[in-house]
């Protein structure tokens, strides 16, 4: 198998400095795992951009608004 890196050109959206992955579940009902980048805001901690990053996940899905934390991550997203 052959793949192809794709570079980002002038056209695509801009990245953040960091990659993000979080999967809310409640129990046996539902469950959403989002993805996406964050540029934090200079001096804002990890815990700071897990509840930011958090409600924004909320927002799309209100239903989850009490829904237990089954996964987060959050990297530079650079290799």
């Amino acid at each position: 198998m052959t793949t192809q890196n794709a570079q980002q050109d002038a056209t695509s959206p801009a990245q953040g400095s960091h990659q993000w992955i979080l999967t809310l579940e409640l129990p046996g009902r539902a469950s959403a795992t989002e993805h996406g980048t964050w540029n934090p805001v200079p001096g804002s901690t990890r815990h700071d951009v897990f509840v930011a990053i958090r409600q924004h996940v909320i927002s799309r899905f209100p239903e989850l608004e009490r829904a237990t934390v089954a996964f987060f991550a959050l990297e530079p997203n650079q290799l």
